[in-house]
């Protein structure tokens, strides 16, 4: 094996290290402490170490931003109904930026059991966010989406894990209900199972690593403020372990959404998040480094940096293996596996079972590469457009 063998060796070990070696390392890492806590729990009780509970009621408030909603929210208003009989306590908000169809006068009559403020002109949802939690009254922020919908019965469940004083917010566990609709969902479906896993182990090591804006809460104390044109979940999620608190995963507050079906749509909904995830790093990254302890920097640095470079990575690995067997003399293998590659790609392009999963795959974490290279060429991306093939 030749140097450029061992460095291709490497890339492509660093492209797989989010998806592979991280969580085996997660898992191994909690096993560890799980056998550290057994240890401590046979010893005799000293008193100290005790989880301090809150001693008054929490209060929840609910709250969404909604464009262009019209088919989404005749569904998500009779979902809120429902939580309101289920908790009749809870404060529900939702904002309206300036749509062009029937969202405003849907979310106006619903106004029986929400608060409503409707945008004079459209600023986006971190905005439209900072806005719901400047009206809210909660000690807690329950933050989703217009098109998501949430199980009723899970929500008095984020009371129990704010009882804790150490949680300062939780990732509830999103479902799509769409999977197998299409290869695209179905390869988003697989992504998120992944990422939900990753969110367990990370949670019981101290924090997640940030929560999805579909379904997480934080207390309404550590609500940070939020630049317009960055991604308001991933600061105000990020905002809790650097407050010093647990960002906690919740499999037990549940979620429910549709995952876009068509290739074109997922490729700019991950571009457009991973510019904004970017900039919204670039933002975080002096706090994260002066608050974060040496395991929270390998958990932030495994979970979101080396997923944005996944595309450069893997390719600068393969090229680095061609050239490497190429300077070996290995000619046939290095044609052979050009042509598995090539035959991979056009199976997938001509949608055979499973190389259509893996090019979806590869698409989206392009689509991640060129979002990253949006942010480094100075781009932002503030408003948004639902896309279609989610309904």
């Amino acid at each position: 094996m030749n140097l450029l063998m061992a460095m291709g060796l490497l890339l492509v070990s660093l492209f797989l290290h989010p998806y592979v070696t991280y969580p085996l390392t997660l898992r191994f890492l909690e096993r560890r402490n799980n056998a550290r806590s057994c240890t401590i729990q046979s010893a005799p009780a000293s008193g100290s170490g005790r989880t301090q509970h809150e001693t008054k009621p929490l209060r929840l408030s609910l709250m969404f931003c909604a464009y262009n909603e019209e088919s989404s929210l005749p569904t998500k208003i009779a979902n809120l109904r429902a939580i309101k009989q289920v908790d009749p306590d809870i404060e529900i908000l939702a904002y309206c930026d300036l749509s062009s169809d029937a969202t405003l006068q849907l979310l106006h009559e619903a106004r029986d059991i929400l608060i409503l403020i409707a945008a004079s002109e459209r600023t986006g949802k971190a905005i439209g966010m900072r806005q719901l939690v400047a009206k809210a009254s909660g000690d807690i922020c329950i933050f989703t989406d217009a098109n998501v919908i949430l199980a009723p019965e899970t929500i008095p469940n984020i009371r129990k894990y704010f009882a804790d004083v150490s949680i300062g917010g939780l990732a509830g566990s999103l479902h799509y209900i769409n999977e197998n609709a299409s290869p695209t969902a179905l390869a988003g479906g697989l992504y998120w199972r992944l990422e939900e896993a990753i969110k367990r182990s990370e949670s019981a090591l101290g924090s997640s690593m940030g929560a999805d804006g579909s379904i997480f809460a934080t207390r309404r104390a550590l609500y940070p403020a939020v630049p317009g044109h960055l991604l308001d979940d991933m600061i105000v999620s990020m905002a809790v372990p650097l407050a010093g608190q647990r960002l906690v995963f919740a499999p037990d507050v549940v979620a429910y959404e549709r995952n876009t079906t068509l290739r074109a749509d997922e490729y700019h909904r991950k571009r457009r998040i991973a510019c904004r995830a970017f900039n919204t790093h670039c933002y975080l990254w002096p706090d994260i480094t002066r608050s974060f302890s040496k395991l929270e920097l390998y958990k932030y640095v495994s979970h979101k940096i080396l997923r944005w470079f996944g595309f450069p990575l893997l390719a600068a690995g393969l090229a680095c293996l061609g050239a490497g067997l190429a300077l070996e003399g290995y000619w046939s293998v290095l044609t052979c596996l050009a042509l598995a590659l090539i035959a991979g790609l056009l199976l997938g392009i001509l949608r055979a079972k499973p190389f259509n999963l893996f090019l979806e795959i590869l698409i989206a974490i392009f689509a991640t590469f060129r979002g990253l290279l949006d942010a480094l060429l100075g781009k932002t991306y503030q408003t948004w457009t639902p896309a279609n093939s989610r309904n």
